[in-house]
């Protein structure tokens, strides 16, 4: 299992609507690289739901639960089915994150303007650790 961190803004969809929703269609990211990383992601893999711009904070976790689409009738672009597993007791703030020095080479850190990177096995315990409080 791989582990992702997504980014949203809240005001146009936000942890609140995937779980009314039940799950959604991760699609509409328009950058090469963010798009290499949909491709990347298998069923079972799981996300964090981060707000961005307002909130910065990762705020749930989420299930992709389809692997990659294409996205837009040139098929250039990609898109993958998610669902939301559980919210975080605490959410994580961007300042926390950048605050912990073992975080420091997070992609979402090193890439800040990609709305999909990967996140490694030790960085996901140690945000599930910083979301338990």
């Amino acid at each position: 299992m791989a582990y992702w961190l997504l980014r949203s803004e809240p005001d146009a969809y936000g942890w609140e609507d995937l779980v009314r929703d039940g799950g959604t269609e991760w699609n509409g990211v328009r950058n090469y690289a963010a798009r290499n990383f949909l491709k990347a992601m298998a069923v079972g893999d799981e996300a964090l739901f981060y707000h961005s711009n307002t909130e910065k904070a990762a705020v749930g976790i989420m299930a992709v639960t389809r692997a990659w689409q294409p996205d837009g009738d040139d098929g250039t672009w990609a898109s993958v089915a998610v669902k939301p597993v559980r919210p975080l007791a605490k959410p994580v703030t961007l300042a926390a994150i950048k605050a912990e020095p073992a975080l420091a080479a997070m992609e979402m850190i090193r890439q800040s303007r990609l709305s999909v990177t990967p996140v490694r096995d030790e960085e996901w315990r140690l945000l599930l650790e910083m979301a338990a409080g």
